[in-house]
């Protein structure tokens, strides 16, 4: 690709494309490559003058060599780009806000004050209606104030004022509608899918493929914990599926065979296999928006409350216009007070900003899936931490195979990761990382694999019962022993390493032993929260006290529960809330979802299982823990924003309100400065909470 660079400073390049025009998906597809380059830090593409503005680290060399490169006709690119960019829906708007504000420049230029006058009236009338609507309805709410200014000042013959008052009500609807699009859809799309490979199940038996090599019509596997990648027909096994993030449902549904299931809803329990009747689309997309924008959680208790305090101060304007007229006689003072009411800066800039805020954090990788959970984040006084793939690095290691009863460990290696490469937690990715390191490929040599949450995983090889996981699981409920003479070598295990149990035909065969090391920033990132308020620091794990305790110690918390169950941490949770705290839960695995669900925000780890990204209301990336303070300070930032624009528009809107009943306002100043303000403090509201230093 050709380029001229239009201006150049120290880590910074504006580029203009040798093309003569470029499409929306050429930006998408030339942003998406340049984003997917290590050093570029970020990418603007104009797709109107084919302009891109490319901040990079290092040489500007490797910027300009990725970009001769690049091609539009890259087939594995295509295939990445994601169905909807957002990129229409900006172009959309931009044209509409441009031609809204251009017409109102030519017709305040061109167009003769009696012409003026009658398309004024013209206007008037879609408020109007609105108005006399409410009224019809017996509601008192803010389109009866629009309707009675604007049809007050057309009855004065103030043609000038009720056009000014309609284009300042059109720029902050269509810019209300703008943010909430633009919001819903960045969300919608940090919410599609993440799925690369599945299990296909082929005559000669599963096989993992790319999920762009899966087409309608042919079968694939889908195991407990997993997110089903496309929509299909089961026709082998029965299922369990939670299809909250479709259909609100809060109880899973059961599927069976003949039944129907959905692309981005999450297997919770069993298994099934499924006929594909349709390859990956937006119909996913399309429908992440739709239950997004039905959703009441979009809306936290402070949005509900200024919209239910706007309606409420309607009555009083009303009130105050008529005692005003009452007391002085003057019809000026009295449309002076029509002209200013709290309603539309509080209905307007409240919803802007928690979504605003939602887009931000999606900006810095982190998916918030409503307005309240940004608020819960702000209040809460207790975290709740699981500890493996959480406190701990999201990809643990492991570190030595010690095999009992005469079995060879890189066999026991192999059989360990043939089971675990079915199930997503982080300790199983290790495994089965291990074996393929050690080049121990393997063959689909079990039956049906049973997968029991908190506890392990159970199987039939050679007709033989192989049972893998934790302590409890091995020992205390399969009873499982330790075979004769070897006591003192079990004993003897190190116990800085967390421990994965495999026995066979009721007998220890290998202790996987995985290191599972704290990850750098846990200590400094839980004292950051403590210092924003964050008063109880708890941690969470299924491990044995020892490790536990050494893992509470080193990262700072105030308390801990060790070898606890799924149903152990919701318990502690609820205990919490009734003590009246508020608490969030940070996790990754199956077992934490009962937690995630009570907790007041439930945050998941973004490389983590996907039933507990599907249950969590907040998702954070799995690179480090730095983003669970930059979502405390960017929610307090909210609130606090939230406070100021309550003290503004009361305290400037009852300024307007006194200023016109003393008649030191007229009618049209008031209008002026009570729309401009709220558009002001609307905009205000959809600015960054977070400076780039908190980046």
């Amino acid at each position: 690709m050709r380029c001229v660079i239009l201006h150049e400073s120290r880590g910074r390049l504006r580029l203009h494309l040798c093309q003569s025009r470029m499409t929306i998906r050429q930006a998408d597809l030339l942003d998406l490559y340049l984003t997917e380059q290590p050093f570029v830090q970020s990418v603007r593409v104009y797709e109107r003058t084919a302009d891109a503005v490319i901040c990079y680290q290092g040489g500007r060399d490797a910027v300009l060599a990725a970009l001769s490169r690049f091609s539009y006709e890259s087939a594995d690119l295509a295939r990445r780009l994601p169905e909807n960019s957002g990129r229409e829906l900006n172009r959309q708007y931009q044209g509409r806000m441009l031609s809204l504000v251009g017409w109102k420049l030519l017709r305040r230029l061109f167009l003769p004050a009696p012409l003026r006058a009658a398309y004024a009236v013209f206007r008037a009338l879609r408020y109007l209606g609105r108005g006399l609507r409410c009224l019809l309805r017996g509601r008192l709410q803010v389109e009866v104030l629009d309707a009675l200014s604007i049809g007050v000042s057309l009855l004065r013959g103030d043609f000038a004022t009720a056009d000014s008052v309609m284009f300042l009500l059109g720029v902050g609807e269509l810019l209300e509608e703008w943010t909430h699009k633009k919001s819903v859809g960045d969300l919608a799309r940090s919410m599609s899918l993440n799925v690369e490979r599945v299990w296909q199940v082929t005559p000669e038996g599963d096989v993992l493929v790319s999920l762009h090599d899966v087409h309608a019509g042919d079968h694939i596997r889908v195991r407990t914990g997993n997110l089903i990648p496309l929509d299909g027909t089961v026709t082998e096994g029965e299922a369990t599926v939670n299809q909250a993030s479709l259909t609100g449902e809060s109880v899973p549904v059961a599927k069976h065979t003949g039944s129907l299931v959905y692309a981005g809803t999450v297997l919770e329990e069993g298994e099934c296999v499924l006929e594909v009747s349709g390859e990956s689309g937006s119909s996913r997309y399309e429908r992440i928006v739709t239950m997004i924008e039905e959703s009441q959680k979009l809306s936290s208790a402070t949005e509900t409350n200024a919209a239910r305090l706007a309606d409420k101060l309607v009555p009083y304007s009303l009130l105050g216009t008529v005692l005003t007229y009452a007391l002085t006689r003057n019809v000026t003072r009295a449309v002076s007070i029509l002209m200013v009411d709290f309603s539309c800066a509080l209905k307007l800039s409240m919803p802007l900003a928690f979504l605003s805020a939602m887009s931000e954090a999606g900006r810095r990788r982190v998916t918030v899936k409503g307005g309240k959970f940004l608020e819960a984040v702000a209040k809460a006084d207790t975290i709740v931490f699981d500890k493996t793939g959480t406190l701990t690095r999201a990809c643990p290691t492991v570190v030595d195979v010690v095999p009992f009863n005469g079995s060879d460990w890189q066999e026991m290696l192999r059989l360990a990761a043939c089971l675990e490469e079915h199930f997503p937690h982080s300790i199983a990715n290790a495994v089965v990382r291990c074996a393929k390191e050690q080049g121990l490929d393997h063959e689909e040599m079990h039956a049906s694999v049973e997968y029991l949450v908190a506890h392990g995983i159970a199987s039939t090889v050679d007709s033989r019962r192989v049972v893998v996981g934790s302590y409890h699981f091995v020992f205390e409920d399969e009873k499982c022993i330790v075979p004769a003479g070897e006591r003192e070598k079990f004993d003897d295990l190190p116990p800085e390493h967390s421990h994965l149990y495999l026995a066979i035909g009721g007998v220890l065969s290998a202790v996987v032993c995985v290191s599972d090391p704290l990850r750098p920033e846990a200590k400094e990132v839980l004292s950051a929260l403590r210092s924003m308020g964050v008063s109880r620091l708890v941690m969470m794990t299924g491990d044995s006290q020892r490790t536990a305790e050494a893992i509470a110690r080193q990262v700072g918390v105030d308390d801990f529960r060790a070898e606890v169950l799924p149903e152990d941490k919701a318990a502690y949770i609820e205990a919490e809330h009734a003590a009246g705290r508020t608490v969030l839960m940070i996790g990754d695995g199956i077992n934490d979802t009962p937690a995630l669900s009570v907790a007041d925000a439930g945050i998941a780890i973004s490389d983590g299982a996907a039933i507990a990204r599907e249950v969590a209301d907040i998702t954070v990336a799995s690179d480090d823990l730095y983003q669970l303070s930059q979502l405390r300070r960017l929610s307090m930032a909210l609130m606090r924003r939230v406070d100021r624009n309550y003290r503004f528009v009361m305290g400037f809107n009852g300024s307007l309100i006194a200023l016109g009943a003393l008649g030191i306002l007229p009618p049209t100043t008031s209008a002026l400065l009570h729309n401009l303000s709220t558009l002001l403090v609307s905009v205000q509201s959809m600015t960054p909470l977070l400076g780039e230093e908190d980046r």
